[in-house]
């Protein structure tokens, strides 16, 4: 009687396969391919492409072919007649043709594959449009509202970003979310300054500059430079800070950046008393100003020209002298001018704060009590939650300068020290939140 043999078995042995060999190429014991060829058993679907291969057939074929029943036969038919016996492929030739169809086959499987992975995203360009106008937003709010109101606005905007980041998405979103990230750890960083809290600011700031690095963003890499910038000088590293904001003008392309970079320049050399060199980066700032063309993003993104006349007092305050302290006044007025006749949400209350302290400096350089009083009494009147760190540093080194045996025997003078005192003892930036060290 004529044994009957699987077509499996069948489409085995035409393509040149032993069991030993079909299971060795499978990675499977020689009695899982005899069970699937006597019926006691079929390939696991995930096996399955990988047997297609092997007997050189489509997944479809092989489908059909587990299907069939066995076929009679008294003998083992030759090749060309199995493979009429067999779901249509391609006949086997010498060519090698039916290698390349399936090759072929497999290959565009596989690009399939790939054009549903390269296709998921987890972000469109709608919601990254909403990211940037949030951005917008909170760094415009930032100039003129307290930090208390924007610190959750800002940390939730940016763990959300994070979070998109740790996704899947095109390389141009992508790219688009690292900047996105940068500048809201930048802003991060401008709340941590804020706040004094120094450790955390370089710690944003870190993140910051390699979120610009992936974005590959120069203008936000020279932003960055700038807030890292102030970070050393107001932790009293006043070269660091002069070297920060160098390093950050070869990434400075548009904008205002130079100019806010010279600007940090200027402050940071005269503070060590480096005359030349914070006169030269105050020019050369100017000379920035006057070419920039084109817009900033708004807020702390950007540096208006009000703020920038308050670093020139600051930075001519520094160097003394009476001829610098003169500038320094008529830099410092020009300031506060251009911020009270901007509206009331590009005025800086800092940058007020801070012209108006300088300007009790200068006054009190120049003996003029009266001018102290009034000046100061601004910056006291003024509501906790507008005295930065920055603006307490300050304050109590005027209210050190007040103290200077000079002054002894003024009433005004130890008026203005006590209210000075008091001031600095009582907490600033009232409700504002604890960041992380």
């Amino acid at each position: 009687m004529a044994s009957r043999r699987s077509r499996l078995v069948q489409r085995r042995e035409a393509v040149g396969h032993t069991q030993e060999s079909l299971a060795e190429a499978l990675d499977v014991d020689r009695t899982t391919v005899g069970r699937w060829e006597s019926g006691r058993g079929a390939p696991q679907p995930w096996m399955r492409p990988k047997l297609a291969r092997a007997l050189e057939l489509s997944v479809d074929q092989l489908a059909d072919l587990l299907a069939a029943p066995p076929a009679a036969t008294g003998a083992v038919p030759p090749s060309s007649s199995v493979g009429d016996a067999l779901p249509p492929v391609p006949a086997r030739r010498t060519d090698h043709d039916n290698d390349l169809v399936v090759a072929v086959a497999a290959d565009s499987a596989e690009s399939a594959l790939f054009l549903r992975f390269a296709s998921a995203s987890n972000v469109d360009d709608t919601l990254l449009e909403q990211i940037d106008a949030d951005i917008a937003r909170l760094a415009g709010d930032y100039v003129s509202k307290p930090v208390s109101e924007l610190f959750h606005g800002i940390g939730t905007l940016r763990r959300g970003v994070f979070d998109l980041l740790r996704g899947r998405q095109h390389p141009y979103q992508t790219g688009h979310l690292y900047l996105q990230a940068g500048r809201l750890c930048g802003l991060a960083t401008h709340v941590a300054l804020d706040l004094g809290q120094y450790t955390a600011a370089a710690t944003h700031s870190r993140t910051a500059w390699r979120c610009a690095e992936s974005a590959g963003d120069d203008g936000l890499r020279a932003w960055i430079r700038s807030v890292q910038s102030l970070i050393a000088y107001w932790q009293q590293d006043h070269r660091q800070a002069a070297e920060l904001a160098r390093a950050g003008l070869p990434y400075a392309d548009s904008g205002t950046i130079a100019a806010h970079l010279l600007s940090l320049e200027a402050r940071a050399t005269a503070a060590l008393g480096d005359s030349a060199s914070a006169l030269r980066a105050v020019e050369a700032a100017e000379a920035a100003r006057g070419t920039v063309a084109a817009v900033d993003l708004p807020g702390v993104f950007t540096f208006p020209e009000a703020k920038q006349w308050t670093y020139v007092g600051t930075a001519l305050l520094a160097l003394g002298g009476q001829a610098h302290v003169n500038r320094a006044i008529e830099a410092s007025s020009r300031a506060i001018a251009l911020y009270e006749s901007a509206s009331q949400q590009e005025q800086s209350s800092g940058d007020l704060l801070a012209a108006r302290l300088d300007l009790a400096n200068a006054h009190l350089a120049h003996g003029d009590l009266d001018g102290v009083q009034e000046k100061l009494s601004v910056v006291l009147d003024a509501a906790p939650d507008r005295r930065t760190a920055s603006i307490s540093t300050r304050l109590r080194a005027l209210s050190t300068r007040l103290a200077e045996p000079a002054y002894a025997g003024s009433p005004i003078v130890l008026s203005l020290r006590e209210n000075a005192r008091e001031a600095c003892s009582r907490p600033a930036l009232t409700n504002a939140p604890e960041l992380p060290q």
